[in-house]
């Protein structure tokens, strides 16, 4: 097995236009390159318009690629996806369950789309894992937002994915609850070896959690590399410095060659 073949997450040329208004065409992310390898925490960091959204819809499959190729876990993403995302998952504090279905009603419907022998004790081992016991009957409307991201997270790994996919994990979250969520994503990650691809704004979860990280301007990659090389590359304290550098500079790509 080759390296390219051992990759999460590989892309090369990763192009995707839409069109627009008028018939123009938009592009919005624009001929990038990227990996991602087994174990790993990366993320993909940009301002609004960057490309960020539609590169993951790309990774998870709602969206096929204009051009360039994409293969995760092994698969290429245009042709045979649906062998990929039996073992990925996503999860999103601004993606709502149900509001009228319970918790254990929830992850349920959730856990038959995947397939997943055993549903009713896995369900209870995840509630227990994640606090959620006293939970599982009550309606997913009726939860606090610290709640809803954990029952969002039982979501996420019910199908023990090799690769999880996260979108802003601590949105919302007040201090103690958002440094519990990470511990959790921590341990899971070191206890599993998954990987795990995540959008954040929050640069001191990304300095925590990140192996690597990945700058995108304009639908282009415009820096990448471990964060304290980031920071150090740059000139700067932190990771929350060089972002902001980033995303008040020219368009010119920083990425060394």
């Amino acid at each position: 097995m080759g390296e390219a073949d051992a990759l999460v997450i590989q892309a090369q040329g990763l192009t995707k236009r839409f069109e627009g208004p008028g018939g123009k065409t938009v592009t919005a992310v624009d001929g990038i390159d990227l990996a991602v390898r087994p174990g790993q925490t990366v993320a993909l960091l940009g301002g609004n318009g960057a490309g960020k959204t539609t590169t993951i819809s790309m990774i998870v499959g709602l969206l096929l690629p204009t051009a360039g190729t994409l293969r995760v876990l092994g698969r290429d993403m245009t042709t045979d996806r649906h062998l990929a995302l039996a073992r990925m998952n996503f999860s999103s504090p601004y993606v709502d369950l149900p509001h009228r279905l319970t918790v254990r009603e929830n992850l349920t419907v959730y856990g038959h789309l995947y397939g997943i022998r055993g549903l009713r004790a896995r369900i209870t081992a995840m509630a227990a894992d994640l606090h959620l016991s006293d939970l599982l009957d009550r309606p997913a409307g009726k939860l606090s937002a610290g709640q809803k991201t954990r029952v969002a997270l039982a979501k996420a790994l019910l199908n023990d994915p090799v690769l999880l996919l996260l979108d802003e994990p601590t949105a919302s979250l007040d201090p103690d609850t958002g440094d519990w969520v990470r511990g959790y994503l921590e341990a899971w990650r070191q206890r599993t070896g998954a990987s795990i691809f995540l959008a954040s704004h929050n640069m001191a979860e990304v300095e925590r959690l990140c192996d690597d990280v990945i700058i995108m301007k304009g639908g282009r990659l415009h820096d990448h590399g471990p964060p304290a090389a980031l920071v150090a590359r740059h000139g700067r304290q932190t990771l929350e410095q060089v972002f902001l550098d980033i995303a008040r500079a020219g368009d010119e790509p920083a990425v060394p060659r």
